[in-house]
């Protein structure tokens, strides 16, 4: 899949750089273009411009693999607070939560109590909670997750990664709940006996899964294509027979006039914000996505730091 991509992985997990690459002002000022600041109230600011411009939003708190369950509750409470404050601003704005951040590691029963009482919050605001999906060790309990909160809250979403071989499957599984998926194509160093490698295969696979969620999904689940290949989801769209039954998730700051022309033709549109500290992994795996060019604009930066 690339050697400056694999590059990229490799450097989001290595914790030397992990310590040491944050505090470079050149860094902070590369990862500025993917999200609008570390605070919450950074993030409000940022949804209410962009609701000015019609487009809706999704929040994460960066962060992942608490090391105690007290860490773990601090961040449910933030988020408890974050669905408050958004209500308080009637902004269209849901809430997409790692289980590792909610102690998943360490006691999957407790961040299933924190998973039910983020849900039951949702649901007092008429608001969604979604789970991000995490590396492939993580994939099975994110999954035995979210059927146990899908049995009890129908505003409930979770994310799949169309790079894993075994997704196929796990769409298969979830189909009788009516779930509601993001569909992304994968953002982690994975083993290779895991993942789809070439890009173009991994493209099939996200384009027929796209195709066979929208053929089997009901009356409540939706699905969001997470993805910046606006080529692929108007291909989805053609294939689908009208882009009405899918909307379209991408990350703050990348391919916005995309994404709102999007919205101006029709398509159901929501960005990806994230804020918080913890960022460094987060913003390299967005190197990877698209390193020549994402690197560059790093480099850049880097030219320009003063």
């Amino acid at each position: 899949m690339g050697v400056a991509r694999n590059l990229a992985l490799w450097a989001a997990d290595n914790r030397w750089l992990r310590a040491h690459l944050p505090g470079r002002r050149w860094v902070r000022r590369s990862v500025a273009r993917f999200m609008p600041g570390e605070t919450v109230q950074d993030a409000l600011e940022a949804a209410a411009a962009l609701a000015e411009r019609g487009l809706p939003t999704m929040f994460t708190e960066l962060g992942e693999n608490v090391s105690t369950l007290n860490e773990a509750r601090t961040v449910a409470e933030h988020y408890l607070h974050v669905y408050d404050r958004i209500a308080e601003r009637g902004l269209d704005t849901e809430i997409s939560v790692k289980p590792t951040h909610l102690g998943m590691d360490l006691d999957p029963g407790a961040t299933l109590g924190n998973l039910e009482e983020l849900a039951t919050k949702a649901d007092e605001h008429a608001n969604w909670l979604w789970l991000d999906m995490e590396s492939h060790p993580y994939v099975d309990g994110t999954l035995d997750l979210y059927r146990k909160l899908r049995a009890g809250h129908a505003h409930v979403g979770i994310c799949l990664q169309a790079y894993l071989k075994r997704t196929h499957a796990d769409v298969e599984s979830l189909m009788p709940l009516d779930p509601t998926i993001r569909l992304v194509k994968g953002a982690y160093r994975e083993p290779e006996d895991l993942v789809f490698r070439s890009r173009d295969v991994i493209d099939e696979a996200y384009r027929r899964l796209s195709l066979r969620i929208l053929q089997a999904k009901g009356p409540v689940g939706r699905l969001a294509l997470g993805t910046h290949d606006v080529d692929l989801v108007k291909r989805i769209g053609q294939e689908a027979g009208g882009h009405g039954a899918f909307e379209v998730h991408m990350l703050y700051g990348i391919r916005q006039p995309d994404l709102l022309r999007m919205g101006d033709e029709g398509y159901t549109t929501r960005s990806l914000i994230a804020y918080g500290t913890f960022w460094y992994p987060w913003y390299m795996r967005r190197i990877a996505e698209k390193p020549v060019e994402n690197t560059l604009l790093a480099l850049r930066n880097i030219v320009m730091r003063g």
